[in-house]
């Protein structure tokens, strides 16, 4: 009897799924080949002309936490394949010293594209007081920009130097810039070896000065306590206690394996939510199509 019953339902639910369904016959067939009367038009076709752009920097570059992400997804063509190999909390030094290096010039090394382009955007971590990623301002950070520099011209790519995203601190209405001689320092390399220049540390400090310090805030990862919000308010901004915001894990009803990455955001004045990687994609397009006029064509506004 149960078997009967199973038997019906299943019956009752297929035709009750294959009345919504509505068949279209098939066309009958063409009375000579598509290949044979499209000939003219198929003979027209041009070869694409890709170009690939390789992301090497910081946690303010990467996926998630800078404006990479947004560069990738909504600044450029589809005629550009875009790669994010920005990695957080590296310098010039450690970047290199675990093979992320090593992976952006395989990736420059790709054939199929009529030009590679390497932008490359450091300096936040190297600052002093982080051990195994630290460099000296004065010889090994530009020494180590240098290198990355040679190297990707002799992988045959086309290296643009990045300066570091400004952090966004204020105090009494102005932003505390303690990035600048790290951006002066790119600066120097790139007028020295005749690279490419996006001046990011110079709009993005424009851009932060001039919204000030409450609407700044609204840039970060996530939203601060009422407390920090209040101390903006004034102009002068304060830490923020380090509470970590745990991305909800995916579930599943299937059984079947689920996504198990588990990133974590953390409100400060340097990482990026979804409105400050915008905020900043956006001048690094400006950027790259000022610096790379064979680019603009490619870049979406």
């Amino acid at each position: 009897m149960k078997t009967l019953i199973l038997t019906a339902a299943l019956l009752a639910a297929a035709t009750s799924a294959s009345a919504q369904i509505t068949y279209v016959p098939a066309a009958p067939p063409p009375a000579v080949l598509p290949a044979v009367a499209d000939a003219a038009a198929r003979a027209a076709i041009k070869p694409i002309k890709p170009k690939k752009i390789i992301l090497v920097g910081d946690s303010t570059t990467q996926v998630g936490s800078g404006w990479g992400g947004a560069f990738c997804a909504n600044h450029v063509t589809s005629f550009i394949a875009c790669v994010n190999l920005a990695r957080g909390g590296r310098g010039t030094f450690d970047y290199r010293a675990e093979g992320s290096w090593d992976l952006a010039m395989n990736e420059a090394k790709t054939p199929g594209y009529t030009a590679t382009y390497v932008l490359i955007q450091f300096g936040h971590n190297d600052q002093p007081g982080k051990p195994g990623r630290s460099t000296d301002l004065y010889t090994e950070y530009p020494a180590n920009l240098k290198r990355y520099v040679t190297e990707a011209r002799a992988a045959g790519a086309i290296p643009v130097l990045v300066t570091p995203l400004t952090r966004r601190s204020f105090k009494n209405g102005s932003l505390q810039d303690d990035l600048q001689p790290w951006a002066e320092a790119v600066r120097a390399v790139a007028k020295e070896m005749n690279v490419p220049l996006i001046d990011l540390h110079a709009t993005s400090s424009a851009a932060v000065q001039a919204m000030g310090a409450r609407a700044a805030i609204d840039l970060a990862e996530t939203a601060p306590p009422q407390s920090v919000l209040d101390a903006a308010a004034t102009g002068t901004t304060i830490g923020a206690p380090k509470t970590e915001v745990l991305v909800k894990p995916a579930t599943t009803t299937t059984g079947g394996t689920v996504p198990a990455g588990h990133p974590t955001v953390v409100f400060d004045y340097t990482h990026l939510g979804p409105k400050g990687a915008e905020v900043f994609a956006e001048q690094i397009t400006y950027g790259l199509a000022a610096a790379v006029p064979d680019l603009a064509h490619d870049l979406v506004p």
